[in-house]
């Protein structure tokens, strides 16, 4: 991989690691249902005005949108808003590495290595080991909500490979396009005028969090991982992601201050080597058979 695109993707992994310090910001002014709302629409104007619609069904791209945008987003901007540390957000959203995985055995056949069920099981004992410290606690709630949250990010996944090879940032823009209204109705029936009225008083600090998180996270952050999807294997740029909980975690602290437990730091880093198991394993028992054969 070239200089450039190390560069294109470390640019990726800052801004989505960044990304949620900006929801701990976004929440503590608006409502989560409102800041889904205008996530997806900042994701759509104008972005759709330039790029075609991908040849994929209406269905698809409804089905798409409301499982990443409606129901993803609100419970993890939820979980965010009652309590869920930036940082342990970070690094939770990415168990959705082990969901996908089941869910792909399930529906499309797919078989895991025996690595990568050491790392599946390594990371469910982690997260346990975070659950348990967290039992009785505030926290407790937020932490479920945003591994439902991964679920949902899960079962994303599954539908946009359904999509098949298509432009993923079309496909991103144009599913944008479901979220907004439903948002804007649970945000009227649950929190009323009051929530648009915030729109209007957004602090600095807010509003350039909401256009971080539209913008940055969602068109640059995709766009840019879309490009590196079209030049190199996925095996290349896929690990790239594990440093999101790093910068996730780095960022927390540094910009909202956040600490950790002693659990929640052998918590994360039993989930964090679990995923570099999923993701290197295949490789390394791949070269291993290579070197026996040979």
């Amino acid at each position: 991989m070239p200089i450039r695109d190390i560069a294109l993707a470390l640019f990726v992994i800052l801004v989505w690691g960044f990304n949620f310090v900006a929801m701990k910001w976004s929440v503590a002014e608006i409502s989560p249902f409102m800041l889904t709302a205008l996530r997806y629409i900042g994701c759509v104007l104008p972005a759709i005005f330039f790029i075609p619609r991908p040849a994929v069904s209406w269905r698809l791209l409804i089905i798409y949108g409301t499982t990443v945008g409606v129901l993803q987003f609100s419970f993890l901007f939820s979980a965010m808003e009652m309590g869920m540390p930036a940082g342990l957000a970070s690094l939770v959203m990415q168990l959705q590495v082990f969901i996908t995985t089941g869910l792909a055995i399930l529906l499309l056949g797919d078989r895991p290595n025996k690595l990568q069920i050491g790392g599946a099981l390594l990371a469910l004992a982690g997260l346990a080991a975070i659950g348990a410290d967290y039992i009785g606690s505030a926290v407790m709630i937020p932490l479920i909500m945003t591994l439902i949250a991964s679920t949902f990010w899960s079962i994303s996944n599954i539908i946009s490979k359904r999509a098949g090879k298509v432009d993923m940032l079309g496909f991103v823009v144009w599913a944008a396009l479901i979220p907004p209204i439903p948002m804007l109705v649970l945000a009227m029936i649950f929190n009323g005028p009051q929530d648009f009225v915030a729109v209007t008083q957004l602090s600095p600090l807010a509003l350039g969090s909401v256009l971080f998180i539209a913008y940055g996270s969602t068109l640059m952050g995709y766009g840019g991982w879309a490009i590196l999807f079209g030049r190199h294997p996925a095996s290349t740029v896929a690990p790239f992601s594990l440093l999101v909980p790093i910068v996730g975690f780095a960022a927390a602290y540094i910009f909202l201050g956040e600490t950790f437990s002693r659990a929640e730091f052998i918590g994360s880093a039993m989930i964090f080597v679990g995923l570099v198991i999923n993701v290197f394993g295949p490789r390394l028992l791949n070269k291993r058979r290579a070197v026996t054969i040979s």
